[in-house]
């Protein structure tokens, strides 16, 4: 039995939708991460992006637990001395909803040179409004079951 691997004319994408309201935004990072990277398909391979589009709708209503809102800080660095900045993620949320999730993506995608193009198939949009109805997305849920 020969080991299956697949090549980049092979792989067939879909859209997805998901709404980032249903869940907290651990919950749908990890699903659109999975997403992009193919892993449910049969034909995943390693070396090669086997993985789908996905728009994320409601970015402004993402979910977090506990004080996270306030407590979870957001770095960057200028380069220069004293150059760090800071923001919780309240004030990350009112400056553009989408770079909570974004982030939260990035970090769950490997480093590699494939990252690049899985993030450029992600859309993200701060409220219910998406401009690819044309590609007919499939809605996917990631509501908690309790």
């Amino acid at each position: 039995m020969k080991t299956y691997s697949a090549k980049p004319s092979d792989v067939t994408r879909k859209w997805y939708v998901i709404d980032a309201s249903e869940a907290t935004l651990g919950r749908v990072a990890t699903k659109v991460a999975t997403l992009l990277t193919g892993k449910g398909k049969p034909m995943f391979t390693q070396h090669i992006d086997t993985g789908d589009y996905v728009i994320v709708i409601n970015a402004a209503a993402v979910q977090v637990t506990g004080g996270k809102m306030d407590k979870k800080m957001y770095y960057r660095h200028s380069g220069f001395p004293g150059g760090l900045t800071e923001l919780s993620m309240r004030e990350k949320l009112e400056k553009d909803p989408t770079a909570a999730i974004f982030q939260a993506v990035r970090g769950m995608l490997p480093v590699n040179k494939l990252r690049d193009g899985r993030l450029a198939r992600l859309k993200i949009y701060a409220d219910a409004d998406h401009n690819h109805e044309a590609q007919k997305p499939e809605a996917i849920s990631v509501k908690e079951s309790k």
